[in-house]
């Protein structure tokens, strides 16, 4: 997992294009902008949603097998958990259309990020990652998700 701010992108442009131009898109992206598929390139797609933060996120901690995401709240603040999966039980077995197995019984040297109001997270697929976490109270969000491809 990589967290960072969006004043530093350009530390992106010469260790992935890909990861790049998906944080440019965030950096460019304006609070209005429409809840969708956006896509990028090829390689890269982006997901704007909106949604109620909460207390805990029921499915457990997710991985990819074939992407990495960038998650970053372009309005509102999000708790994601984070836990390497090595060593974790699965949760819901792995779901080809969807490229996601979730997981259960995080290790102890799991933690949590903080993430909006300039600060973004990368997750890659060894990144069990539990999104939707509130701060400090539940808030509606705004969020964009980056797709990067792997394949």
């Amino acid at each position: 997992m990589i967290l960072d701010t969006l004043q530093n992108i350009e530390t992106y442009k010469n260790i992935s294009k890909d990861i790049y131009e998906g944080l440019k898109f965030i950096a460019n992206a304006k609070h209005d902008i429409k809840i969708g598929d956006y896509f990028i390139n090829d390689n890269v797609k982006a997901i704007v949603s909106e949604y109620w933060t909460v207390e805990s996120f029921e499915r457990g901690y997710e991985a990819h097998k074939h992407v990495i995401d960038i998650q970053y709240p372009i309005i509102g603040l999000e708790r994601i958990k984070w836990s390497p999966i090595i060593g974790m039980d699965v949760n819901t077995p792995y779901e080809i259309e969807k490229d996601r197995t979730f997981y259960k019984n995080p290790l102890p040297q799991g933690t949590h990020v903080d993430i909006g109001n300039g600060i973004f997270a990368i997750m890659f697929p060894q990144d069990g990652h539990s999104p939707q976490h509130y701060v400090n109270k539940p808030e509606f969000i705004k969020k964009i998700t980056i797709k990067v491809s792997l394949t």
